[in-house]
């Protein structure tokens, strides 16, 4: 059987909990207002004159608060996602506008999972480098960065390994920062509770693409297998598609069929393959021995 390749999918979960990423970076207290600098313009900011090639951290972040920064960050608020060309406008205007703002984290974040769904992964990732240089704990654009890497692979993908070792790291560092993460204001215990197993299950997920990607396919089982328990309403297919190919080729052809039904379960284009590949996988098993789990 021929296998399609592995799509990006996830789109449902990345416009979803939108919430976790810009509650966590801003719990610190405002800075006071300050008086425009000379030359400066109100309601535009500008790099520190002390040191400007100072990089930006969230502890650097001390811009001028003025209605004008808080007029623009309501009106990117105000944008629902459903009406993404506007509301990336929004989030391309303010931090042109104010890139010194304490918002900036929360505005790229969106910017982030904007490009994700549009399938603009060079922007995807360009965008998620600068939030995570100012904000490096953010435990979802880590893990949807590190899951979306070794799924966009082809076969001229430059540094590849490079490439799967900067997606092993971020998923890897989601994983650590999740258990210890306060519980934002605002947002409920279930609802805090849901996006953090679906962000942990973006991370178990890159980490099997990585193994699967390695030839690695005992780990990459491992992990696929954490990845579809952590998310309950698990839906991605690539997944359960790629859970089943390892499973294959460890020789777990019983795992193999199950994974690929589960594949096939889920509307859309992967239905097809993932059909052939549990017929494929009931045939093997009936003419191979099969591993021990």
């Amino acid at each position: 059987m021929k296998r399609s390749g592995a799509g990006i999918g996830r789109l449902s979960l990345v416009l979803a909990a939108s919430a976790l990423s810009a509650a966590i970076a801003f719990g610190q207290a405002a800075p006071q207002q300050q008086a425009p600098q000379p030359g400066q313009t109100p309601g535009q900011q500008q790099p520190n004159s002390a040191n400007p090639n100072a990089p930006l951290t969230l502890d650097t972040l001390a811009p001028p608060v003025n209605a004008e920064e808080e007029a623009a960050l309501k009106n990117f608020h105000d944008v629902t996602p459903q009406d993404a060309d506007k509301k990336d406008q929004a989030a391309e205007e303010f931090v042109q506008k104010y890139p010194l703002s304490r918002h900036l984290p929360e505005v790229y974040n969106w910017m982030v999972r904007s490009a994700y769904t549009r399938g603009q992964i060079d922007k995807m990732e360009a965008t998620a480098d600068k939030e995570l240089a100012i904000y490096p704990n953010d435990p979802q654009t880590l893990a949807l960065v590190g899951t979306t890497l070794p799924r966009a692979m082809n076969a001229s993908t430059p540094e590849p390994q490079k490439r799967l070792a900067k997606a092993e790291e971020y998923c890897q560092k989601a994983l650590d920062i999740l258990p210890t993460l306060p519980k934002p204001e605002g947002l409920t215990d279930e609802n805090f509770q849901q996006v953090k197993g679906e962000t942990s299950s973006m991370a178990y997920s890159g980490l099997g693409l990585v193994a699967f990607r390695r030839g690695k396919y005992a780990d990459a089982i491992s992990n696929l297998e954490k990845a579809v328990k952590a998310d309950p309403q698990h839906s991605d297919p690539v997944d359960y598609y790629v859970l089943g190919i390892a499973d294959e080729k460890t020789s777990h052809f019983d795992d193999a069929v199950a994974a690929f039904n589960k594949c096939a379960e889920i509307p859309g284009k992967m239905q097809t393959p993932c059909t052939q590949g549990a017929d494929e996988a009931k045939k093997m098993g009936a003419t191979q021995l099969s591993a021990p789990k």
